[in-house]
């Protein structure tokens, strides 16, 4: 094992079941390199990959009372006995996974730069692109980009917990510059089936590309635009000193799609709200996000239309992200969280937005 990856579970690397001796064990953890999804520069995190997944309202529904948004936002309850933010209301991801940067997905992906994907922008002066998604994951072994394989990562876990498929037939991203419709209904296999591929992904991570191929589909990750970059600070680790580098990611559907449901393991609960409904929830306490989340929605009130919202990541992902890990101080009555560009001392705290004091409040 790689000392300085000290910080993630390498069980994937170790042949379960055989009796090893010391010699062998530490001659084998010396020889075997270090998982291709990890990154030895953010040893303190674990990668991870996060999906925020907008649809426009089915017209039936009436328009919400606040605001004036045509589209819903997904958001999945976790389970009450979860190890990392139990009960909380959270978009679909999880961890990053070998299989995700399977060179096996190269045959299935575009071979142009990137598989496809948009440029990015050099940063400007002063400031920097994101580690997770900078990093040259070829010089790590991996054939498969980074932004490529978190892609797919938010794209399998979407599937995991919510029984969505976010794919494309054949090889490339679909034509158009607007949301992209779902997978027709005759690409789908029925719900037994599905249901089946659903529980065989989440037993192995491997079996979403054989899904992928089983249809005759890619993953869109070319719907997905790069938006945040989060870390999880320091000292609000959960239980197991759970710390996460995730990859936020924005997708823009025309509709639901087909077929969503809990997975009633990781996830009891699946909610379609538009942003600012979502907000008042939180400010009732009928639902609980952690700071993330809440500022992600908050990002999202400022767009009442799902073109402008999907015309605006289309843009904005040009320029990439910066890595943000809010500091937390600790207040009386709970907890405030400073982002970057937020001062802290006396006569500052004008610089401590209501947000701040709202979602970490103690209960």
């Amino acid at each position: 094992m790689n000392c300085r990856l000290q910080h993630w579970r390498e069980a994937a690397t170790l042949a379960p079941g055989r009796p090893r001796s010391a010699t062998a064990t530490s001659a084998s953890a010396t020889a075997s390199p270090p998982p291709l999804s990890m990154n030895c520069r953010l040893q303190h995190w674990r990668e991870a990959a996060t999906l925020l997944l907008a649809a426009g309202r089915p017209g039936r529904l009436p328009r919400p009372a606040l605001g004036r948004g045509d589209y819903e936002v997904l958001l999945l309850r976790r389970h009450s006995r979860s190890g990392f933010m139990p009960s909380a209301h959270v978009f679909p991801g999880g961890l990053v996974e070998a299989a995700d940067f399977s060179a096996d997905w190269l045959g299935l992906l575009p071979a142009s730069p990137r598989c496809g994907l948009g440029p990015v922008r050099p940063p400007p002066p002063g400031s920097r692109r994101a580690p997770l998604f900078a990093t040259d994951r070829e010089r790590l072994g991996s054939p498969l980009p980074g932004e490529v394989a978190f892609r797919i990562c938010a794209i399998r876990e979407t599937f995991e917990e919510a029984g969505i498929l976010l794919l494309v037939p054949g090889g490339g991203p679909a034509a158009g510059g607007g949301p992209p419709p779902p997978l027709p209904a005759e690409r789908l296999p029925s719900a037994a089936e599905l249901g089946e591929w659903r529980r065989r992904v989440q037993a192995d991570p491997a079996c979403f590309l054989q899904l992928c191929r089983h249809l005759g589909c890619v993953p869109n990750i070319w719907a997905l635009q790069e938006w945040s970059n989060w870390l999880t600070p320091v000292g609000r680790a959960g239980r197991g000193g759970r710390r996460y580098d995730t990859a936020f990611y924005l997708c823009c559907l025309e509709e639901r799609p087909p077929h969503a449901s809990q997975d009633d393991r990781e996830v009891t609960a699946l909610l379609w709200s538009s942003p600012a409904e979502a907000i008042e929830r939180f400010k009732s306490q009928e639902i609980w996000f952690a700071p993330p989340q809440f500022y992600e929605l908050c990002r999202l009130c400022n767009f009442s239309s799902l073109h402008e919202l999907h015309k605006f990541s289309s843009d904005r992902a040009l320029e990439g992200c910066e890595q943000w890990m809010p500091v937390v101080l600790t207040a009386s009555n709970g907890y405030i969280h400073l982002l970057p560009g937020k001062k802290t001392g006396e006569g500052s705290t004008k610089y401590i937005k209501a947000w701040e004091l709202l979602c970490t409040q103690a209960t």
